[in-house]
């Protein structure tokens, strides 16, 4: 490609509201906390910022409140690169809330999260109509399952019949519909949402989960239409689901984990941008993984979400030969 991917992504705004522990409360006990602060992020919105940060042209569909979380996600968008003028501000309602609790040890960080969808609910067919003029002026779209289903399945069904490939990341986990599935040329669940869209049990074995039960979600997965599986596998990297082998790309190890929010959402961005300059799918995959790596060594979601310069100086710090760094020149 010789010009920067153009990336169209319907989907959520939160505001992070984090607390952090040395230990997490139990039902009906109270803790000390140590920090707090509020960082913007949803599903949606730091997909588009990670994209826009990599280089990529991205446009961002969805809502918030008329509240100053709206205006600070709205602004942090915008000063990422993401065009929001297609975002929708609904005064009527709060925009959306991530009320995060983040229990830090000397093992790690692991978090807790309640989701307040707000505004993102709020997103009415009208509001998206112009996309069914324009969608095939991009190259690739990407959805979440944090705004009303009707709403992806209708930017899903236009891209389809635009012939423009659609990204679905399957969370949170929920039940799609064979309809919406059929439009999906690329899924990428987690070891919990495959389990949950599919009914396949993923069992854990010697050496992780076993390759059998892999290659039962995704071949319940490509009945149902969607063209590409993979499985993102947390601290083990991901998986590349073929029908003759399943392909492992490892984890990128960080000296320090400081908080996993984002990840996921900087994982597959980076994906996204990196089929969008024409990486193979395995070369992809390993441009996220060190992006994602980034992520979860700082805190906070769209804070966290790194740039195009310091995901290749990692990559030429850990010396990676998976493509050439030339290949991302396109993206500035």
């Amino acid at each position: 490609m010789t010009r920067k991917p153009k990336i169209l992504v319907a989907g959520s705004f939160v505001m992070d509201l984090i607390a952090t522990t040395d230990h997490a409360p139990t039902a009906g006990q109270t803790v000390i906390g140590k920090t707090f602060r509020t960082a913007p992020g949803g599903k949606g919105a730091n997909q588009a910022v990670q994209a826009s940060r990599l280089g990529a042209d991205v446009t961002m569909i969805g809502c918030v409140g008329g509240d100053i979380f709206g205006q600070e996600m709205l602004d942090t968008a915008s000063k990422a690169g993401v065009d929001v003028s297609h975002v929708k501000i609904d005064r009527s309602i709060s925009s959306g809330i991530g009320h995060v609790l983040l229990e830090v040890t000397e093992h790690g960080a692991q978090n807790r999260i309640t989701a307040i969808p707000g505004a993102n609910q709020s997103i009415k067919l009208e509001d998206v109509a112009w996309v069914k003029d324009c969608i095939g002026q991009y190259d690739l779209v990407m959805l979440q399952m944090e705004i009303p289903l009707e709403i992806n399945l209708l930017i899903a069904h236009w891209a389809k019949d635009a012939g423009i490939p659609v990204m679905l990341n399957p969370a949170p986990a929920a039940a799609l519909s064979d309809e919406l599935l059929s439009c999906v040329t690329y899924l990428t669940p987690n070891e919990q949402e495959a389990s949950v869209e599919t009914g396949c049990p993923l069992r854990i074995g010697q050496h992780g989960i076993q390759k059998d039960d892999m290659r039962a979600v995704a071949a319940a997965l490509w009945a149902k239409g969607v063209q590409n599986v993979i499985i993102t596998l947390g601290s083990n990297g991901s998986a590349v689901v073929g029908e003759d082998k399943i392909q492992y790309i490892p984890c990128v190890e960080m000296s320090h984990v400081a908080d996993p929010t984002a990840a996921g959402d900087s994982f597959v961005a980076a994906f996204c941008v990196g089929l969008g300059v024409g990486l193979s799918q395995p070369q992809a995959l390993s441009f996220a993984s060190h992006t994602a790596a980034i992520t979860v060594s700082r805190m906070g979601a769209m804070p966290s979400l790194p740039t195009l310069s310091e995901v290749k100086a990692l990559l030429q710090e850990r010396a990676c030969t998976d493509f050439a760094l030339s290949q991302l020149d396109v993206l500035g």
